[in-house]
């Protein structure tokens, strides 16, 4: 099996699956995103203890690739401190815009990297960005402490 052929396993697998869709008890921060370009939407729900993402989910509808990309996020995030989601951010938009190609710079990103051929697809970018985008609205309410 060749890698394109996991990585459309794992968005496919992503898209469909309900684990990360869904609302969350006593959430610490509620935040609305939408593509105007193709109508998906999403509300992102992060519930932050501690300065660690104690929880999160989101509810939405969209494409494969903005749900997928939603799920694999809430997934990385998950029991991770505020700061390292902030960063895993950063490099998920860099990745997404072609700034960082280095697959071993990307590990991080873990099933995020799935995505990484996006970039070579302008009109999709604004799909795999939508949750990391809504992620960095509810960092910038401060909300969120950082």
């Amino acid at each position: 099996m060749n890698l394109n052929n996991i990585y459309t396993e794992i968005i496919t697998e992503h898209s469909r699956s309900k684990h990360n869709r869904h609302h969350i008890e006593n959430p610490t921060e509620v935040t609305n995103g939408i593509n105007p370009s193709c109508g998906d939407e999403l509300t992102l729900e992060i519930r932050v203890k501690d300065d660690i993402i104690e929880d999160a989910s989101f509810v939405g509808d969209g494409c494969a690739i903005s749900m997928a990309s939603a799920s694999i996020m809430i997934d990385l995030i998950k029991g991770k401190p505020v700061e390292e989601a902030r960063e895993l951010a950063k490099l998920f938009m860099d990745m997404i815009h072609g700034k960082v190609t280095d697959d071993e710079a990307l590990e991080p990103l873990e099933d995020a990297i799935a995505l990484k051929d996006i970039s070579h697809m302008p009109a999709r970018v604004k799909c795999a960005v939508l949750s990391w985008h809504t992620l960095e609205e509810t960092q910038k309410k401060q909300l969120i402490p950082g």
